[in-house]
C-alpha cells in the first residue's frame, strides 16, 4: 500500500532527530530542576507555611465567632431598643398636641429605655444605630434644632431609594429654614441622584422654587422641566406649566 507524503517534505536526518531528543532531554532536566527545588523551598519552609495556613484559619474562625456571638447579639439588642423611641416618633407624626414633648420622648428615652440619641452613641456600628441617626435627625428638625438636625442626619447613610434621599432632603430643608439656601438647594439635587417618582419631584421642586428666590432662573427651568419630562404623573407635575412660564418670564427680564 502507497504511504501518502506531504509535498515538499523529506524525511528528517539523523542529526536533526538526535538534536530533537537533546532538547527534549534539556526540557525535561529543566522540569526536574525546577520541581526538585519547589520540593526543597517547601521542605524548608514548611514550618512558617503550616503557621500561616493555622493563622488564616484563626482568622476566619475568629471573624465567624465574633460574628455570631457580638455581632448578632449587638445587632439585636440595638434594634430591640428602637422600637420603644420609634413608637414615640411615631405618635408625634400624628398627634396635634404634645408633639414637642412626644418628640423629646424619642430623643431622650424615659423609664430605663434608650432614646434615638442613646442608642445612635451606644450602638453606633449597628444598623440600628445608624437609623437612630436618621430619627433623631428628623425630630431635632421638627424641634426646629436645625444645628442638631443636620449632625445626625449627616451621620446616617442608606443606599435605600426611600429614606436615603429623605435624609439629604431634610438637610435641605435645615438650612433653608435658616436661610442658607445655596446649601439647601445642594441638598436637595443631591436627594435627586438616587431618582424615583416621589422624592426627586419633591425635591426637584423645592430646589426649583429656592432658586427662584435667588433669581437663578435658568436652574429653576431646567429643574421644573425635569419634572414635567421625567415625573409627568407626579404631584409636583400638576400645574408645572404654570412655573415653566414663570422661570421663562424671569429669565428674559
Amino acid at each position: 500500500m502507497a504511504t501518502y507524503k506531504k509535498r515538499g517534505s523529506k524525511p528528517k536526518d539523523n542529526r536533526e532527530q538526535v538534536q530533537e531528543q537533546s532538547t527534549t532531554a534539556e526540557v525535561f532536566n529543566t522540569l526536574d530542576e525546577t520541581a526538585s527545588k519547589s520540593e526543597q523551598w517547601i521542605e524548608k519552609n514548611s514550618k512558617p507555611l503550616f503557621y500561616g495556613l493555622v493563622l488564616v484559619a484563626l482568622v476566619i474562625l475568629g471573624y465567624l465567632g465574633y460574628s455570631k456571638y457580638v455581632i448578632e447579639p449587638t445587632e439585636k439588642e440595638a434594634s430591640n431598643e428602637l422600637s420603644f423611641p420609634r413608637k414615640h416618633f411615631d405618635e408625634a407624626n400624628n398627634a396635634s398636641i404634645g408633639v414637642d414633648s412626644l418628640l423629646n420622648l424619642g430623643l431622650d428615652g424615659a423609664d430605663g429605655k434608650y432614646g434615638f440619641v442613646d442608642i445612635a452613641n451606644t450602638y453606633s456600628a449597628t444598623a440600628a444605630g445608624n437609623l437612630a441617626n436618621y430619627y433623631a435627625g428628623l425630630s431635632y428638625l421638627k424641634l426646629k434644632q436645625y444645628d442638631k438636625a443636620v449632625d445626625y442626619l449627616s451621620k446616617f447613610s442608606s443606599d435605600d431609594l426611600g429614606i436615603g434621599p429623605v435624609a439629604l432632603g431634610a438637610i435641605g430643608d435645615a438650612f433653608a429654614d435658616i436661610n442658607q439656601f445655596d446649601d439647601a438647594i445642594d441638598y436637595y439635587i443631591k436627594a435627586t441622584q438616587k431618582e424615583n417618582n416621589y422624592t426627586t419631584p419633591l425635591y426637584l421642586f423645592k430646589a426649583a422654587q429656592l432658586s427662584m428666590s435667588l433669581k437663578e432662573y435658568n436652574n429653576a427651568l431646567t429643574y421644573f422641566q425635569k419634572i414635567k419630562s421625567d415625573f409627568p404623573t407626579s404631584f409636583q407635575a400638576g400645574d408645572i406649566d404654570k412655573y415653566i412660564s414663570s422661570a421663562k418670564f424671569a429669565a428674559k427680564n
